[in-house]
């Protein structure tokens, strides 16, 4: 199921050089789930496709700036929320990389069923590592970029789940993640846990085609 509705967000008057249109897009993924975007169109053919990264959103500024980066060189841009994120349908789970790697298989089919050309998918943090496993598993899109995408998956989890996580989550089958004022703001199954653990960027590295030119930023 899919469908788009027009909007005209304030910013929109930001790039007047370019005609750009603000569309706000539903598209359905492979577990049925709705997943909300926004297109930056400009008329081209060409679509660069923007992915968020961990327990973010599409609205978020580098999200937004990307996409109205390539606006404004007359390159349509469309930045979505995966699923269980900002408006978009679904449970937010941690791990989900290839979930995720669906989710954005089915904007591109989407696309590519509308006629038009994706010229790059770019990730930024935890989305850098779901366009390196799409473009590690699928060879139809060429230029792909990689923004603070963690290369070490296993790097940062005692930061979020204390240096005793393992131990807990096997205990447990759970952990849940609180804020600093102690309200629980997610949950991480053992599932989702080892879904992350066992992702590997390096194996996955290996498997990206020649002719994908691939490019990682690494932010300072």
């Amino acid at each position: 199921m899919m469908g788009r509705s027009n909007s005209t967000p304030e910013d929109c008057n930001l790039f007047s050089a370019v005609e750009i249109q603000h569309q706000k897009m539903i598209i359905q993924n492979s577990y049925n789930e709705k997943l909300v975007g926004i297109l930056h169109e400009t008329g081209s053919k060409e679509v660069v496709i923007v992915c968020h990264g961990y327990r973010s959103c599409k609205d978020r500024i580098p999200m937004v700036n990307l996409a109205a980066a390539f606006a404004t060189e007359r390159i349509s841009a469309f930045r979505f929320d995966f699923a269980g994120n900002g408006e978009s349908e679904g449970l937010f789970q941690y791990g989900n990389y290839h979930r995720e790697v669906d989710d954005l298989r089915a904007v591109i089919q989407y696309f590519e069923h509308e006629k038009r050309s994706i010229a790059a998918i770019i990730g930024h943090s935890k989305g850098g590592n779901v366009v390196l496993l799409y473009a590690s598993r699928f060879n139809d899109v060429h230029n792909v970029v990689n923004i603070s995408g963690r290369f070490d998956l296993k790097r940062g989890i005692e930061g979020r789940l204390g240096k005793d996580y393992l131990q807990r989550i096997k205990k447990y089958g759970f952990i849940d993640v609180a804020n600093r004022k102690g309200n629980i703001e997610y949950r991480v199954t053992e599932e989702s846990l080892m879904d992350r653990l066992t992702t590997g960027t390096s194996a996955a590295c290996q498997l990206i085609p020649q002719n994908c030119r691939f490019v990682t930023f690494i932010a300072p």
